[in-house]
């Protein structure tokens, strides 16, 4: 080894990263067995949605009282989901932290697929999306929904930016050391590489560049999840009109968002062979940032029911005493203690942020943050002012049909096929960085 020179050592460790960091991005037979089942299951799912587009939304458990059901629930939960690119890339990627650099196109990816598919959850509400133009030709801007749909919009635009352009070496890279790529992904590496020729020059605009996005997506990520919230708090119904729920919903978006990019930590090392990348420190950093973003959520959860139950006002007591005791508490009380509280506790404890334990943790969080949206979208709509009379005994409650569950479940089929395809089309750990980032550890 004493004949070894330094540079020569580099250039085998920077080979074996290119090396480790590209063969996940293959077409394999596994790969196509997995598309196969979501494809399979995205017909079933669109099957109940043609239904709904023949019969209307009277496939649909929801009535003239629950006007919002699932739909809207899986909707801002999938707003929540998409911000964690947001935090991951941007807050903790601006202070500095260089943790993050391994898992920061994890959490781009899945706040790209979750951010494109929440537009699409929009549309299934709608009983006529044969008439979406009429939002952009007749829109008033004094409606929320305006605003929702027009920041949806440049947040999806932002995310894209925000994963592509730090891509385009990885891109180049691609075209240039893998082999017996089919012609379209030749093409599609030529094309969104961009001509990239590794020079120092284009290092310096990507950087520039991805700087400036980094910046712009705060205030939007933001705005996506507050404006969301606004859907809600600028009425006057018990349970939603309350000024804190552009908080509440963010925190609550940040707590989602960490377990899902745990989850989808947990299954890249472990099926693309990645743990000398995504280690223990990362699943253990990333306990202890859940730990901190749960503790402010729960802050939130707090204010959310001590401040109305205080001003005891009749229909806000009717509310909350729904959720505490009558038909919706047991799924309260177990989103609250299983889907927070516990796991809070649990991740307290440094075993419980190993790998594993802290990825059964991120489901269980990840399932009752889901549950959490419901509960604010439909018991509200069950404590109206004016008393449910006069309508038929299903309207007293709601309950979603086979065809509502279907075309949810086909919302989370397209997020998994979005992630899939990204994950095989590119790196999921940005080469460059990495090798940039190591260059400057031995320097």
């Amino acid at each position: 080894m004493a004949g070894i020179h330094k540079s020569e050592v580099t250039i085998s460790q920077s080979g074996k990263m290119e090396h480790d960091l590209l063969r996940t991005v293959n077409w394999n037979g596994r790969f196509k067995l997995w598309m196969g089942f979501l494809s399979l299951l995205l017909l079933v799912c669109l099957y109940f949605y043609y239904l709904q587009l023949r019969d209307g939304l009277s496939v649909t458990g929801m009535h003239d009282i629950v006007s919002w059901g699932i739909y809207i629930s899986n909707f801002v939960f999938f707003i929540a989901v998409s911000l964690i690119g947001m935090l991951i890339s941007s807050v903790l990627g601006m202070i500095g932290y260089k943790w993050i650099k391994p898992i920061s196109r994890i959490a781009e990816i899945i706040a790209v697929a979750f951010a494109l598919v929440a537009g699409l959850v929009i549309i299934t509400d709608m009983g006529r999306p044969d008439r979406l133009q009429h939002l952009v030709m007749y829109g008033r801007i004094q409606s929320p929904i305006v605003w929702d749909i027009t920041i949806v919009i440049t947040y999806v635009v932002l995310s894209l930016l925000l994963l592509y352009l730090p891509l385009i070496p990885d891109i180049a890279l691609c075209n240039k050391k893998l082999t017996g790529l089919p012609a379209f992904q030749r093409r599609l590496y030529k094309i969104l590489s961009l001509g990239w020729a590794d020079k120092p020059g284009q290092f310096k605009v990507i950087k520039r560049y991805f700087r400036i996005l980094l910046i712009m997506i705060i205030p939007v990520a933001l705005a996506i999840h507050t404006v969301t919230s606004w859907l809600f708090a600028m009425t006057l119904r018990p349970g939603w009109d309350s000024p804190i729920f552009g908080p509440y919903f963010v925190s609550g978006a940040f707590v989602a968002g960490c377990a899902a990019v745990i989850i989808a930590m947990y299954f890249f090392q472990k099926n693309y062979k990645l743990q000398e990348y995504i280690t223990n420190r990362h699943f253990d950093l990333m306990g202890k940032l859940l730990v901190l973003v749960s503790l402010v959520y729960v802050y939130f959860n707090i204010n959310e029911i001590i401040v109305p139950a205080y001003k005891f006002k009749p229909f806000e007591v009717e509310h909350i005493g729904n959720l505490f005791y009558g038909h919706d508490s047991a799924l309260f009380w177990m989103v609250q203690t299983g889907g927070l509280i516990i796991p809070f506790l649990l991740l307290m404890i440094p075993k419980m942020r190993k790998p594993l334990p802290i990825t059964i943790i991120s489901v269980v969080i990840l399932v009752a943050a889901w549950f959490k949206r419901y509960l604010i979208v439909v018991p509200t709509q069950l404590t109206p002012y004016y008393p449910i009379q006069n309508v038929p005994e299903r309207y007293h409650s709601y309950t979603p049909t086979i065809a509502e569950i279907a075309i949810t479940v086909a919302s989370f089929v397209l997020v998994l096929m979005i992630i899939t395809i990204l994950s095989k089309l590119f790196p999921i750990i940005p080469v460059w960085e990495m090798k940039e980032e190591n260059e400057n550890q031995k320097q």
